[in-house]
């Protein structure tokens, strides 16, 4: 299952390209070798992850919901990564949420079986999984029911993952991964960086629940493994440890010389802080820290199992504490530049 020489001359492309983990895939392609990539990005979009990089990219202009797009985006593609995807837990976000992960990924799939492209690798979620019960573990084999823990953006992915496997009946060749939290530098006022501008704060409240924790480079690492090898029709947790939320914030604020925080959150406590965050993001008008769903889950207690993926790829994963100390020392040197995005390097 591995790459031979050849494969660094096959055309690529790779949606959601200036978004977190499409921009460290690309900086991990250009790193590797490949030399004609494709990629996709919206009409306005920053491209402050993909700066240094971007001339080295053929890039188009577009939206994933418009499937003529795509269809002349895949055009002369063998292989296509699928980043794009809105990651939400505001109710206001809803619609526009289903529509990204639900229909583009559907159009995805009908682009790539229109072109009869060779193999589609798309970024899932754990949160696709379901969760059905405090304190589960769950792996690859989890079927998903309703459940009051599973998030509006938990069922994006879910409807998005079965738009893949539709693909797959239909003769796709394609395979999923399912990180859990994805640690690393990137936009700082968004996704899991925000966490480092949260604890440079000083904030004093921790969460009593447990998740999973990856490395982005991991995940682009294995994406592009998995493109290489010859698996189809599977998916693949990603997760290298499980992690409270309180030994992860306190790590953090370590890294970072801040306050490590000490009180944790109760019921009452959590009920107040997301209201209390939903009003400062109205007055200034940015997306709140906490989110109604995102305080009940991170209450919660799950635990996800990597071992398909090590088993069947001899995989090695990034210790969490290395990937927060690396992606805090960013933080600490953005800083005093004014907080420009960062992408962590691979080494």
């Amino acid at each position: 299952m591995t790459a031979s020489a050849d494969s660094k001359n096959i055309p690529i492309l790779v949606t959601g390209a200036t978004g977190f983990v499409g921009a460290h895939l690309l900086h991990y392609l250009i790193r590797e070798g490949h030399t004609h990539i494709r990629a996709i990005r919206q009409p306005g979009s920053d491209m402050s992850l993909v700066e240094s990089i971007k001339s080295r990219v053929e890039w188009v202009e577009g939206d994933i919901l418009d499937l003529f797009f795509l269809e002349d985006a895949m055009q002369g593609i063998r292989r296509a990564f699928h980043c794009a995807a809105i990651v939400s837990f505001l109710p206001a976000d809803r619609r526009r949420m289903l529509e990204a992960n639900v229909d583009g990924t559907a159009n995805v799939v009908n682009a790539a079986l229109y072109r009869g492209i060779d193999k589609l690798v798309h970024l899932s979620s754990v949160a696709a999984l379901g969760r059905i019960r405090n304190g589960a573990t769950l792996d690859e084999s989890a079927r998903w029911q309703r459940s009051r823990f599973n998030t509006n953006y938990a069922l994006s992915k879910f409807l998005g993952e079965q738009e893949i496997w539709r693909g797959v009946a239909e003769g796709l060749q394609a395979a999923v991964i399912n990180p859990s939290i994805i640690l690393g530098s990137g936009f700082w006022d968004r996704g899991s960086a925000r966490l480092f501008s949260h604890a440079a704060g000083n904030y004093p409240f921790y969460p009593a629940g447990t998740t999973g924790l990856v490395d982005v480079r991991d995940v682009v690492r294995f994406m592009v493994m998995l493109m290489d090898s010859n698996v189809s029709g599977q998916r693949f947790i990603l997760s290298a440890e499980n992690w409270t939320y309180r030994s992860l914030l306190e790590t953090i604020a370590r890294e970072l010389g801040a306050r490590p925080p000490y009180i944790k959150t109760s019921f009452l406590l959590r009920a107040l802080s997301w209201r209390a965050a939903w009003l400062a993001g109205f007055l200034t008008g940015k997306p709140p820290l906490l989110t109604r769903e995102t305080a009940r889950n991170s209450s919660l207690t799950f635990y996800y199992d990597n071992r398909k993926s090590i088993e069947q790829f001899g995989f090695q994963y990034t210790p969490i504490r290395q990937a927060v100390a690396e992606t805090a020392r960013q933080f600490l040197d953005a800083r005093r530049e004014g907080l420009p995005p960062r992408v962590l390097p691979f080494g």
